[in-house]
């Protein structure tokens, strides 16, 4: 019987998601939890990784369980089992054939910065934060250039394990909200730090290092060392994964979690 999951998780104490010898990942929390419940060791496989301090809003996975349970077993019980920072916030049974990886159709990022000449205390962990002003239709144009397929070798970590830079992005848009610039993307799959290096290029372009036309002039070079430095994770969000209708997911994997009106 095979199960899918819908996540909500703070990445601030963990390692990230992938399972790790020291068993400090979100994937290592939810498997011992799961056991818990299952009463045997089970494998979990998600939507999309993500990184240290990277948190997530509707992260989705599946398992394949023993023995069937009452779907209120894989959500409160669950639940009784996982630290406080990760919820699971729904549970539904899928064909064999699903997975959460790949019968995505989109992966949905967010990344909430605090753009202040003081640093946050309350949202630290939270939100990332810049301290100089930023020319947000500035940055509204630089991010119209990342649309569409590229090769986005000039955002790619080194220690990707992509087979290909080449990515379809569908969504790239910024906007501001008080003292918050939020910048939403979504692409059928992502590169190991690619929405954090595309945050960090078009910061530089809104404090005026570069033009808009600089993020065309990187795609173009698929050259990684001449773009800016990785943003920092604090403030990335999972915020969503679009599946077909038909696997019956609910609002088909995007986001369902309660944001804090400050943040979302």
């Amino acid at each position: 019987m095979r199960i899918a999951l819908g996540l909500e998780y703070d990445g601030a104490a963990f390692a990230g998601w992938q399972t790790q010898p020291q068993g400090n990942t979100v994937q290592d929390a939810l498997e011992r939890a799961l056991a818990g419940i299952a009463g045997v060791p089970l494998r979990v496989a998600c939507a999309g990784r993500t990184d240290a301090g990277v948190h997530a809003a509707a992260q989705v996975v599946h398992f394949d369980a023993p023995a069937a349970r009452p779907e209120n077993a894989w959500v409160r019980g669950v639940n009784a089992h996982l630290p406080d920072s990760v919820a699971v916030r729904w549970s539904r049974e899928v064909p064999e054939d699903f997975h959460a990886r790949f019968s995505a159709r989109s992966r949905s990022y967010r990344y909430v910065l605090y753009n202040h000449a003081v640093r946050p205390a309350l949202l630290a962990g939270k939100v990332g934060w810049f301290h100089l002003p930023l020319d947000v239709d500035a940055m509204r144009a630089a991010a119209a250039l990342l649309m569409g397929e590229h090769d986005f070798s000039a955002f790619r970590a080194a220690e990707c394990q992509a087979k290909s830079p080449v990515k379809t992005l569908q969504q790239a848009e910024v906007r501001r909200d008080g003292d918050c610039l939020v910048f939403d993307f979504r692409a059928n799959a992502f590169l190991h730090h690619m929405v954090r290096n595309m945050v960090g290029a078009l910061v530089y372009v809104g404090k005026g290092a570069h033009p808009p036309e600089w993020i065309a002039e990187l795609i173009a070079a698929r050259d990684r060392s001449r773009a800016a430095p990785t943003f920092s994770p604090h403030g990335l969000y999972l915020s969503g994964v679009e599946y077909e209708a038909r696997w019956q997911l609910p609002l088909n994997g995007r986001i369902i979690a309660p944001f804090p009106p400050l943040v979302f």
